[in-house]
């Protein structure tokens, strides 16, 4: 029995017709069942289902449904039942599929390993993309991470063998271009323990960056729960040209919206038609499903539950170069429910339009911090940041495809033309295998070599601090360009005074041809080594190579049908790799007379809460990792990261040592935290470390989606003060208790009382998102402990 896609390219064949072909096409949709990946061939795309909630869905609302609308809630577990109210009720949700990233999956097995169950119930895989160092380029820095790495590689390769995961082996790319290429179509639900999973949303598939105890939900079969997400929309008007590109466009939106703005929605992009101009438009103005997968994997910047667009010609276009002819015929078939409904209705509408844009840059230390490169250098300097460009860095989940790679290629080209090289070191980091080895093909990779540029493995890099950088000294004030996605303090070196700039992969490499951000490609001249001055012209690129894309080597291992024999080994003694122990269920009092572990002035991120970098080998190992807990979140009491006041011995050290004093005390401890607590990541590490330590309680002003759901799911309390200035009541050396926990309840006030040194209390009230299942988390004292007392009862 041939395999549906090669039955549909003998019809194709045969035919030789345009319109006869897609008749055909049509009519074997129908028939025959289209597989989600070509590596589950047993796995099927259930359009049917989708079509069957979204119409009872719409009957119960009776009005039109967005885009989002339609995939969320053409996921729901019971559509005719569920309550559903954007930006307040609770959704109980069926996704497709789950990708984990070797960093965050090393967790997520182990919790999973924990629930006792014998196989994944939905297709999942594991995407080793984290642990490789940037040191030499490629080859070496591979061999070199597979052999450090080798405890957690071959955890997680017999993990997935055993319980049914897919193991992409180190080396194979960066997991949401993986996703791209393999995993993503239109309206898929896919979830992903990484906050950029939502990059798959550029093939029209609402994917959702969620903590690991989230993947295990799902892995386990029972229903993932989503606050129903507001839906912003984002009308493009006009149509990009010149130097502006996609990121321009997202770059936008975050000086816009800022790094907390989309929080709690889904980005809709759309232009200016209806249910079929979105679409038409969609693909004439924005040309490519890369594009768009540009701007939605940036919009976890913005603090968005996703981002998406319309299916569209461009979409089917990479479906088929991808080898997926089969997905997109049957995406035209349901293409109705795989765009918005004309008339529907935003929570909010924001208007772009891409005639008008221009190039952006954006940074430093924080990418909502929004210039037209044309700005940049004359602000850098009133600023005092150093407009010397040390490095230059392209690639990254972000923007590391084919066309990137070729418009990056075209600016170097011009360079190369008039004996110019980069006057800044420059680093290339392809997105896949399958990047890799066709702009190697195609001559990309030696243009960009040639211009001075050292190829990197295909993996996250510098862009998630995985750099051994040589350049400087940590402590050296420098710039750094990256067409990276995050920018945070010390993200990309461990450096403090790295100012990283992020930006296009085009206008990264103008930049670092030029060596400094006074630089404009747009009206600026270079002098070539002949003297005479030119111009770089705006580069254009090959959207899709026009050969087919060279898979390069093999690098993915598929599950036994079977792994019930395999065996899974974590060494009681291993720095790398810890079981896991269940965390103590709530006694049933109050919590009362807290010390405060630290109180956080201004931003942190997860990054502050728990540092990437070299701390990624501790992954899986909960009490090591937990030696980074908060160390680069800023104590108010003092001005200085990691030194915070023991209020036992009166002494200050390390916010980690502090904890784990107290936790030796029996000490139960909370965290002071200020607007958007927990921004950044999805890594659920920055949940687990306070409850392993001894954390109970988080009070902040706001919390970042992802890093709320992860703190409710290791049975903490993030809680939100009900009155922002009551920040200001609370001190370093106060005492605090919640009371009333034993009325807990879904949208009722919790009290806490702030007992001062000099014997004065006062009473404030604070807020909370708990729903009755979540509290029920809270109870048993994680979401996994949960699960396992249903599995019990059930039993």
């Amino acid at each position: 029995q041939h395999p549906y896609s090669l039955t549909l390219s003998f019809f194709q064949h045969a035919l030789n017709g345009g319109i006869r072909r897609y008749h055909v096409a049509s009519v074997l949709c129908q028939r025959a069942k289209v597989a989600m990946s070509h590596f589950e061939p047993n796995e099927y795309i259930n359009y049917e289902k989708l079509e069957k909630n979204i119409n009872i869905v719409r009957k119960r609302l009776d009005r039109p449904l967005t885009l989002s609308e339609k995939i969320v809630y053409g996921h729901l577990d019971d559509p005719a039942k569920q309550e559903i109210e954007r930006g307040k009720t609770y959704l109980r949700l069926r996704p497709d599929r789950v990708a984990m990233q070797d960093a965050t999956a090393q967790m997520a097995m182990l919790q999973f390993i924990s629930s006792g169950l014998p196989k994944v119930a939905v297709p999942s895989t594991i995407h080793c993309d984290h642990l490789i160092e940037a040191q030499s380029g490629g080859e070496k820095d591979l061999r070199r991470a597979k052999d450090i790495n080798q405890e957690v590689y071959n955890f997680l390769s017999t993990a997935g063998a055993k319980y049914g995961v897919g193991f992409w082996k180190p080396g194979s790319g960066i997991i949401h271009q993986i996703i791209l290429e393999n995993y993503s179509y239109p309206g898929v639900m896919l979830i992903g323990t990484d906050s950029h999973t939502p990059n798959g949303g550029g093939l029209g598939g609402i994917c959702i960056g969620v903590g690991g105890a989230d993947a295990v939900d799902v892995m386990a079969g029972i229903p993932w729960e989503l606050k129903c997400p507001k839906v912003i929309g984002v009308k493009l008007t006009g149509k990009l040209s010149g130097w502006s590109s996609p990121k321009d466009v997202i770059l936008k939106v975050a000086g816009i919206l800022t790094v907390k703005g989309g929080t709690g929605a889904i980005i809709e992009y759309h232009g200016p038609g209806g249910e079929t101009g979105h679409s038409l438009w969609v693909a004439e103005m924005l040309l490519i499903a890369v594009r768009m997968a540009t701007i939605c994997n940036m919009g976890a910047e913005i603090g968005a539950t996703t981002s998406i667009f319309p299916y569209n010609t461009r979409m089917k276009k990479y479906l088929d170069k991808t080898g997926r002819a089969d997905i997109a015929a049957l995406a035209d078939e349901f293409q109705q429910y795989l765009v918005p409904d004309a008339g529907c209705q935003y929570d909010q509408v924001i208007e772009i339009n891409l005639s008008e844009l221009k190039p952006h840059i954006n940074g430093p230390f924080t990418p909502d911090l929004a210039h037209p490169v044309s700005d940049v250098g004359a602000v850098a300097e009133k600023e005092g940041w150093p407009v010397d460009i040390r490095v230059g860095l392209i690639g990254s989940c972000t923007n590391s495809s084919y066309e990137d790679m070729g418009r990056s290629a075209a600016v170097a080209k011009q360079a190369l033309a008039h004996g110019l090289k980069c006057k800044s070191k420059f680093t290339i980091t392809p997105g896949s295998e399958q990047i890799r080895a066709t702009i190697e093909r195609d001559g990309y990779a030696q243009i960009l070599r040639d211009v001075g540029g050292l190829i990197l493995a295909n993996a996250c890099g510098p862009c998630i601090g995985q750099w051994d950088r040589k350049d400087i000294k940590k402590g050296e004030k420098n710039t750094i360009v990256t067409s990276y996605n995050r920018n945070f303090t010390g993200r990309n070196d461990a450096n403090p005074e790295t100012h990283a700039f992020v930006t296009s992969p085009e206008i990264v490499t103008a930049l670092s041809i030029a060596g400094t951000l006074k630089f404009n490609p747009e009206t600026d001249f270079l002098t070539g080594a002949d003297g005479k001055k030119f111009k770089l012209e705006a580069p254009d690129a090959d959207e899709l190579p026009r050969l087919d894309f060279d898979p390069g080597q093999d690098t993915y291992q598929y599950p036994p049908k079977d792994g019930s024999g395999q065996h899974v080994d974590v060494s009681p003694t291993s720095q790398r790799l810890q079981l896991l122990e269940p965390f103590d269920k709530w006694d049933g009092k109050d919590l009362e007379d807290m010390l405060i572990l630290i109180k956080v002035k201004g931003k942190c991120t997860t990054d502050h809460i728990s540092a990437a970098g070299p701390w990624l080998k501790f992954r899986g190992h909960l009490d090591n990792i937990s030696n980074n807990l908060l160390i680069g979140a800023i104590n108010i009491e003092n001005g200085k990261a990691n030194s915070v006041r023991n209020a036992l011995t009166q002494e200050f050290g390390p916010v980690p040592d502090t904890a784990r004093y107290y936790k030796k005390m029996g000490v139960k401890w909370a965290v002071i935290g200020d607007e958007n607590y927990g921004e950044g990541s999805s890594r659920e590490h920055a949940a687990l470390e306070p409850r392993h330590l001894g954390g109970r309680v988080i009070i902040t002003k706001s919390f970042a989606r992802i890093h709320e759901t992860n703190l409710k799911k290791q049975g903490l309390l993030p809680l939100t003060f009900a009155d922002p200035a009551d920040y200001n009541k609370i001190h370093p050396v106060d005492k605090l208790s919640i009371v009333g926990l034993a009325d807990f309840a879904p949208g009722k006030p919790l009290k806490c009382i702030i007992k001062h040194p000099n014997g004065s209390q006062e009473t404030i009230m604070l807020n909370h998102t708990f729903n009755e299942s979540q509290i029920e988390w809270f109870q048993a004292g994680s979401a996994l402990n949960r699960m396992k007392e249903l599995q019990q009862k059930s039993s």
